[in-house]
C-alpha cells in the first residue's frame, strides 16, 4: 500500500466516504460532519500511521484533505 493510499484510509475510515470523494473540496466548510472530533481522529491516524508527531499549529490546520497533504510533506512523509 502506498503512502497515499494510507493516507486516504484516514479519510475513509473517519469519514465514512469513498476514495471518490475526496479532494480539493473536502474541507472543514464543504463537509458537514468534519469537527474537532474527526480532525483528532486523522491526526491520530497520521501520527501513528506513519510514525511523526504533528506540533499544535499543525494539528490546528489539519482542515482539508489538501493541507493535510501539505502538512505530510512537511513531515517528511511522500505521497506520491
Amino acid at each position: 500500500m502506498t503512502n497515499l493510499e494510507k493516507y486516504n484510509n484516514f479519510f475513509t475510515e473517519v469519514f465514512g466516504v469513498s476514495v471518490d470523494a475526496l479532494g480539493a473540496d473536502f474541507n472543514k466548510e464543504n463537509v458537514a460532519e468534519w469537527d474537532s472530533v474527526h480532525q483528532l481522529n486523522l491526526v491520530s491516524l497520521a501520527e501513528e500511521t506513519f510514525d511523526i508527531m504533528l506540533d499544535p499549529e499543525e494539528i490546528m490546520g489539519f482542515t482539508s484533505y489538501e493541507k493535510g497533504k501539505e502538512i505530510m510533506a512537511a513531515q517528511g512523509v511522500d505521497l506520491n
